[in-house]
């Protein structure tokens, strides 16, 4: 038996583009769990963030049930989410790599006018604002190093000690292991 298949509380992080939401939603369809993502419960209409106590609520009460995966990097609701979760997957994956993504899947966003949440729409525009807190490409460069250094020192921590973690470094080894998870089920 897949010893992922023993977890039943799940986060998945990593930076901007790395396909957390992706992949937290196919995990969540393999394995019969809640799919929580943070993104969504974030961002209201009009790309309005939602209180700060509103969102950890909403938070707590999703992380409640029996089985989630939890998409996102939320550092206000870290300690909500990492206790009760019994297994971290770190989308660890090269800068062009996540680049491309982050290019690719927002002209696709733009061109389609893919509603995310709330009925919020991207704009390609924005991201060309590079000095901009508007632009993923800004977030981008302005996390991505941050994520790679802090994320094992979070790991570290003694209060994280009983999380399993399954760190992935490429979207090939992502979906093998995600096959073999499919595949036990």
């Amino acid at each position: 038996m897949n010893s992922s298949l023993l977890y039943r509380k799940w986060v998945v992080v990593g930076t901007t583009s790395s396909g957390k939401s992706t992949l937290a939603w196919r995990m969540s369809e393999r394995l019969g769990a809640d799919f929580v993502e943070l993104d969504a419960i974030h961002w209201q209409a009009n790309w309005t963030p939602i209180a700060l106590e509103e969102f950890r609520v909403r938070v707590e009460t999703a992380t409640r049930a029996k089985s989630w995966v939890v998409a996102g990097n939320y550092h206000v609701v870290r300690d909500l989410i990492w206790p009760r979760a019994e297994a971290v997957v770190w989308l660890d994956y090269p800068l062009p790599i996540v680049f491309w993504r982050l290019l690719t899947r927002s002209l696709r966003r733009d061109w389609t006018q893919e509603e995310l949440w709330n009925g919020n729409r991207e704009k390609f525009w924005w991201h060309l604002k590079l000095w901009s807190e508007e632009s993923l490409f800004h977030w981008l460069f302005k996390t991505y190093w941050r994520r790679k250094r802090e994320t094992p020192i979070l790991l570290a921590l003694p209060e994280h000690a009983h999380l399993h973690l399954v760190h992935l470094r490429s979207p090939r080894e992502a979906d093998e292991w995600l096959r073999k998870i499919a595949d036990s089920c």
